[in-house]
């Protein structure tokens, strides 16, 4: 397994994913770079900034994607009504798809990146996945 140097985290800032950065820094003996995505939640981006800082991230990107995010995903959302179980309307889930977009794509492009972690809270934290990247795709998944 190649060396890895450099991983793009999606960040919160709440528990997970602060822990998951520490221990990458600490097994890897990596580079953190962490991302947020402000997708209209009720958030203080400043202290997720703040402690993403704290804890030596190398770099931190907090996007904008309110508007994307209606445009490309609500709006087309709403008109397939697509429904959970059959009951509820899908919601959470729909923003997966754009975070990981921005973060697997679009992010690593203009720097050497060798791994991404995703949200880890659709995994209730049981497992980390660690996707390797070598050059513009993806090469593996670590479970």
């Amino acid at each position: 397994m190649k060396k890895v140097n450099k991983v793009v985290l999606a960040y919160s800032g709440g528990l997970d994913t602060s822990v998951i950065l520490k221990w990458l820094k600490e097994n890897y003996q990596c580079e953190v770079v962490t991302f947020t995505a402000d997708l209209g939640q009720e958030e203080d981006f400043a202290a997720v900034e703040a402690k993403a800082k704290q804890q030596g991230t190398s770099e931190i990107f907090i996007e904008d994607l309110k508007e994307e995010f209606v445009k490309d995903y609500v709006f087309p959302m709403f008109r397939a009504n697509p429904l959970y179980e059959g009951y509820y309307l899908l919601g959470t889930a729909i923003a997966r798809p754009l975070i990981a977009k921005k973060q697997c794509i679009e992010i690593p492009k203009p720097m050497p990146i060798d791994a991404i972690t995703p949200d880890l809270r659709p995994l209730r934290a049981t497992c980390l996945i660690t996707i390797a990247v070598s050059g513009p795709g993806l090469v593996s998944a670590i479970r």
